[in-house]
């Protein structure tokens, strides 16, 4: 098992646990909330099988990675990307962020620039802006995630349970494209980070992308499922991709959240036809 210091807490050091394969082109994955690194398993074989080197990672507080109770805002978790990339002496990088992992993406480029950076890819994005305001009226109201930290702070493991019936679209998809097995697999994973880290997560989503997002100078992919009920489309991707010029969307049919699972094929298929693209 690897691992890489970020930090300290109390003397402690803060390790994020991080896998690296194969040869080529680094291609470097960034899960969602409340997942790990393992979550891209769909992804990392197709990247494989394709030639490229794929790493991927725990996000602090989740997987294998420490479970500090500090640094769940994205300029500690921008760093965070950049002491691993640093540790592994990476270049020409192919960023892919899923979900809050597109948080990652959108801060890094607007924090440490492209230096390292050769293209990017948003699945599922929460960039560029989430929360609803009189001039971002196409955010979500606060008072929804008000609620999901209440949720949080009942019952945890009930919260997890009802989260991931509509990050797969359980109740169309099951049966389908995904299993019984495979909810109750990231359930386990969910329970088994740490409760702060779940916590301190939600006013992490409410962060505003917008600067960071007008940095972009690298090719970027957008992919986007039209039955997203976590992080719906015209929301976010849409927005993101009217506002990285020369971006390119793929809207994925019926795709819920969890594109790298339900609809792995599709996110498999756009994303190496944008990675070979010179």
């Amino acid at each position: 098992m690897a691992y890489v210091t970020v930090g300290q807490e109390n003397a402690q050091p803060i390790n994020l646990y991080f896998e690296d394969h194969g040869t080529g082109q680094p291609v470097v994955l960034i899960h969602g909330f409340p997942l790990n690194g393992h979550s891209w398993e769909r992804q990392e074989a197709a990247l494989l099988n394709a030639g490229y080197r794929v790493i991927t990672y725990d996000r602090r507080g989740f997987g294998a990675s420490s479970q500090p109770s500090v640094g769940y805002e994205y300029d500690t978790l921008s760093a965070d990307l950049e002491h691993l990339l640093a540790h592994l002496n990476l270049s020409n990088v192919i960023l892919v962020g899923f979900s809050m992992g597109c948080g990652e993406v959108a801060r890094y480029l607007g924090k440490f620039g492209s230096a390292r950076i050769e293209k990017a890819v948003f699945a599922a994005p929460i960039a560029p802006y989430l929360l609803k305001t009189a001039e971002n009226p196409e955010g979500v109201d606060g008072s929804v995630f008000e609620g999901i930290m209440d949720a949080i702070r009942a019952d945890r493991p009930a919260f997890f349970k009802q989260f991931f019936q509509n990050f797969y679209n359980a109740d169309v998809l099951k049966g389908t494209r995904v299993s019984d097995e495979v909810l109750q697999a990231s359930w386990n994973v969910a329970v088994g980070s740490s409760a702060r880290a779940t916590l301190a997560c939600v006013p992490a989503w409410l962060t505003d992308y917008r600067a960071d997002v007008a940095r972009i100078d690298v090719p970027t992919l957008i992919v986007h499922g039209d039955a997203d009920r976590i992080l719906p489309l015209e929301a976010t991707g849409a927005r993101l991709h009217q506002m990285i010029a020369g971006s390119e969307l793929v809207v994925v049919k019926d795709g819920p959240h969890a594109l790298g699972w339900t609809h792995a094929e599709e996110l498999n298929t756009a994303l190496l036809n944008f990675l070979k693209r010179a």
